[in-house]
């Protein structure tokens, strides 16, 4: 990863997850792809996270891994934000990642899969791998990390997440490979668990914290968590959330970044968010349902939007809950003046 995209990532950014745009035959619509990554560029994000839980785990067995990735890195090295160095202008940073899974040898694959179409870093996902224990599971970031720079994942149980213990999190903290680590299990005591581990690591200063707990985005971006070596915060987040409304995503975590440097008003600001981002995720994301209609809830927004053509995934039987786009009528209303 070169320096300045490193220091971005260890700065802290926003990096929303990016859906599958398909049509009514659930083929990849190529068109709406496209739009939707120059929709995040264009709204500010400092990265994007492709192949992850957002974009559909099932990609790779349509054969759609190479060409969703590939469409992504097209458009982002179009439309990068530049910056200019001695007059002339020059690419500036922005965070890459690639979601890897599956065993050892699969994330493997994808790993030089995306390392091929120039992604910075793998977000490692821990889902769907029963078999292994926490030990298997270090080898097997090892063995990524071999490929590229490697992002930790605490995936939440109700997607197919598992409990990881803080030895666990200062384990993978102290492999030369791990440059970050996404902290999603949606509970206060697990997250606070990876943050100690990750602290008790000698190299847990070089391990950026972003949040992926949609539920509590706001409360993780403005909590001090005093650890081992003094205090860690959350920099940013890498969220199916901030796949939509991301506009806002961007202006909630430069006022949490001005708050965290005492800016009072910036922190007013910003906490005053906090229940609005808690009840918006709950319609997106599903929660009276378990969570069953979360991909369907992303597109569902995006759509009204106009940026995706429809809700269709890969899997026909995901959808819209029942009673789910009522909740997401109601959030959309009731918090107009702050979702874009």
């Amino acid at each position: 990863m070169d320096f300045a995209t490193a220091a971005l990532l260890h700065r802290g950014t926003v990096i929303p997850a990016h859906p599958l745009a398909l049509d009514e035959s659930r083929r990849l619509d190529e068109e709406r792809q496209r739009a939707l990554t120059r929709y995040y560029l264009e709204a500010g994000a400092g990265g994007l996270a492709v192949g992850v839980h957002t974009t559909q785990f099932e990609i790779r067995e349509h054969g759609l891994y190479r060409p969703v990735l590939e469409l992504a890195a097209e458009e982002i090295n179009r439309r990068a934000p530049f910056t200019t160095d001695a007059g002339q202008a020059v690419p500036g940073p922005f965070v890459r990642i690639a979601g890897v899974a599956g065993p050892t040898r699969q994330a493997v694959a994808e790993a030089e899969v995306a390392r091929e179409l120039g992604y910075d870093a793998v977000l490692v996902s821990p889902g769907g791998l029963p078999d292994l224990s926490p030990d298997d599971l270090l080898d097997r970031g090892a063995a990524i990390g071999e490929v590229l720079p490697t992002i930790g994942f605490y995936l939440q149980e109700a997607v197919g997440g598992r409990y990881l213990p803080r030895a666990y999190w200062r384990r993978l903290a102290e492999q030369p490979s791990t440059v970050a680590v996404k902290a999603a299990p949606f509970d206060r005591y697990r997250t606070l668990e990876l943050v100690q581990g990750v602290a008790d690591s000698d190299r847990g200063a070089e391990v950026a914290l972003y949040t992926g707990n949609d539920d509590n985005i706001v409360s993780d971006l403005l909590t001090p968590f005093h650890v081992r070596g003094g205090v860690r915060r959350f920099v940013g987040g890498l969220l199916g959330h901030w796949a939509v409304w991301t506009r806002s995503a961007v202006r909630i975590l430069q006022d949490a970044h001005a708050a965290v440097d005492g800016d009072a008003e910036a922190r007013a600001r910003v906490e005053a968010l906090n229940a609005m981002c808690v009840d918006a995720n709950a319609a997106v994301f599903d929660v009276r349902n378990n969570f069953a209609g979360v991909i369907a809830g992303v597109h569902e927004v995006l759509r009204r939007e106009g940026i995706l053509r429809g809700i269709w995934c890969l899997d026909p039987h995901e959808t819209l809950s029942p009673g789910q786009a009522e909740e997401l009528t109601r959030v959309q209303k009731t918090y107009a003046d702050w979702l874009s």
